[in-house]
């Protein structure tokens, strides 16, 4: 199996090249390569999502990747955006989920519970990962790059360097979340 410690970001860009240049192998040799880091990308996106989910981290993986090889059109400029990119499919396969499951909760699936059962409250997280794309989304009407941080690093698992790399602004705009400050 290649971990992160027998690649280096290089690898990962050069792959992403010669597949925008339509080297078929190239795309086969990427998904190998950046595997182990989408299966912890996931795990992570996972872990916020609540107990009863239907979703386990191949199935997002693999969905994500499914994707991500649909947008064979997208100028990849290296590693650090091509992970940005996952964060951000992953993050939207995820909503999808959680949209579903509320409007099977709502009555898409109806099922009979007893008076008891029904006043029961219970917080479920998929909610809580819909009110945060919603708050994204108000965020990004008003501050679009604060809203790609927290995404970043939120969803991508990014550290402070590699969203100040995708972002194109210094790690101190990053950390401050300021408007200014180009690299």
């Amino acid at each position: 199996m290649i971990t992160p410690s027998s690649q280096s970001p290089g690898d990962v860009t050069q792959l992403l090249l010669k597949w925008r240049n339509g080297d078929k192998t190239a795309l086969e040799d990427l998904m190998r390569l950046v595997n182990y880091e989408l299966r912890r990308l996931a795990r992570a996106c996972l872990r916020r999502e609540y107990a009863e989910r239907t979703m386990q981290t191949a199935d997002l993986v693999n969905e994500a990747f499914l994707r991500l090889i649909k947008g064979d059109q997208v100028d990849w400029r290296d590693r650090a955006h091509f992970f940005a990119v996952a964060a951000e499919v992953m993050r939207r396969v995820l909503v999808e989920e959680a949209r579903k499951r509320k409007r099977l909760k709502r009555g898409g699936s109806r099922t009979r519970v007893d008076l008891e059962q029904a006043l029961t409250v219970t917080v479920e997280r998929g909610v809580e990962l819909l009110a945060l794309d919603e708050a994204l989304d108000w965020l990004s009407q008003f501050d679009p790059r604060k809203c790609r941080i927290v995404e970043l690093r939120f969803f991508g698992g990014l550290t402070i360097e590699e969203t100040a790399t995708v972002l194109d602004v210094s790690v101190d705009a990053v950390r401050d979340g300021r408007r200014e400050a180009a690299v």
